[in-house]
Order: C-alpha cells, then sequence, then structure tokens
C-alpha cells in the first residue's frame, strides 16, 4: 500500500466519524442541561439548611431514639435529608443505631458513610467526564470539516468551504459551552456534596452511645 493510499484511508476514516461527532456534541449538550436542571432541583431542596436546625434535629433523632420511637427518628431523619441517597444513608444509621444488638459499630458507619460518599462520586462522574469530552469533540467537530474545507479550496470551491467553516466553528462553541457548564456544575455539586457528607457525620457522632446531645439555646432570629 502505497503513502498516498494509507493518506486517502486516513481522511476517509476521519471524514466518516464526522455525522457520529455531530450527534455525540448534541448528546453532550442535552446531558449537560439535564445535569443543569437536575441541580436546579437540589439547589432548592438544601435552600433552607440550617446548622441551628441540623443540631435540633440531631438531638430530637437521639431523643427518639432513647424512648424507642423509631419510626419518630426516622420522620426526622426523612425532614433532614436533601437527597435520596442522603436519606437512605439516614435510615440505615437510624436504623443500626436501633439495632437490639447494639449494631453502632465505628466500622460500619464508616461504611455507610463512605457507600454515601462514592455515591456522590458516581453522581459527579457524570459532569467531570463532560468537562473533558465536550471540548474534546468540538476540537474533532473543527478539524474534519476543515480537512474537507481545504480540499474544497484547493478545487476552488469557496461554497463548500464557507458550509465547512460553518460547521466546525458551531461545533467549536457547543464543544466549549459544553465543558464550560460541566466545569461549574461540577464545582458546585461537590461543595453540595460535601456538606451532606458533613451533616451526615455529624448525625452519626450524635448517635453514638454515650455522645452528649445539649439542646442549643435558640434565638428568634435563628429560627426565621
Amino acid at each position: 500500500m502505497s503513502v498516498h493510499n494509507i493518506e486517502r484511508l486516513i481522511f476517509n476514516i476521519a471524514h466518516a466519524l464526522l455525522i457520529p461527532v455531530l450527534i455525540l456534541v448534541l448528546a453532550a449538550l442535552a446531558m449537560v442541561i439535564i445535569e443543569l436542571g437536575r441541580l436546579i432541583v437540589e439547589l432548592q431542596r438544601r435552600r433552607k439548611r440550617n446548622l441551628v436546625a441540623l443540631d435540633l434535629t440531631v438531638v430530637d433523632i437521639g431523643d427518639c431514639l432513647d424512648r424507642g420511637d423509631t419510626p419518630g427518628a426516622l420522620t426526622l431523619g426523612h425532614q433532614m435529608a436533601s437527597s435520596q441517597s442522603m436519606d437512605d444513608t439516614i435510615e440505615r444509621l437510624i436504623k443500626l443505631h436501633a439495632a437490639p444488638d447494639s449494631a453502632m459499630s465505628a466500622d460500619r458507619v464508616a461504611k455507610l458513610l463512605a457507600d454515601f460518599d462514592y455515591q456522590s462520586v458516581r453522581k459527579l462522574e457524570r459532569t467531570r467526564i463532560l468537562v473533558r469530552v465536550g471540548p474534546a469533540l468540538g476540537l474533532m467537530g473543527t478539524l474534519i470539516p476543515l480537512s474537507t474545507g481545504l480540499a474544497a479550496l484547493a478545487r476552488g470551491n469557496v461554497a463548500e468551504l464557507s458550509d465547512d467553516l460553518r460547521v466546525a466553528f458551531s461545533v467549536t462553541i457547543l464543544g466549549l459551552l459544553v465543558g464550560a457548564l460541566a466545569y461549574a456544575i461540577s464545582l458546585v455539586r461537590d461543595r453540595l456534596y460535601g456538606e451532606d457528607l458533613s451533616d451526615l457525620e455529624f448525625l452519626a457522632a450524635g448517635l453514638e452511645p454515650g455522645a452528649p446531645s445539649p439542646r442549643p439555646e435558640v434565638s428568634a432570629v435563628n429560627t426565621r
């Protein structure tokens, strides 16, 4: 096979990738818009997050468990949760504390918290991948039409060159937009999930046997 044939083969393969790349760019844009909508919902759920209310809720959960009122503790735990995964972890922590065999061990609590952290990382992976994939697809969608555009220019076909450049620059913009939005979503979610893990660690510490549970003084300003 001659060098010319190899170059022609590479060109044909690259040109055949144009349609899949365009489809993937549109799919990535749709995904990042969906993730942006999910982020807005997550922010709304955490809008009323209050440290004083959290402290009171942990104390009330401990009081319910001391009285043997597990359903009441679970109800308070559901109110404390800001996501389904956090709700499931709170429920497991409360049931672990309420188990008759005193199963509230440090290892089991650490395992529950670690599993929650892994679930948060999996959610973050969706947008973290788009941070790199979006610009990469945009670059591919830029270079592929440019190669055909240069070939059209060599033939003197300016109209085809104009169409290829329009596609190339449009795909570049979409790829950069996907990467920028995905990066912003990842940053905000990283903070939100860190706050959730901190709340779960606070709850786990408050449910430990022998842990002090003083009821904080709540002023009128803090309860608003």
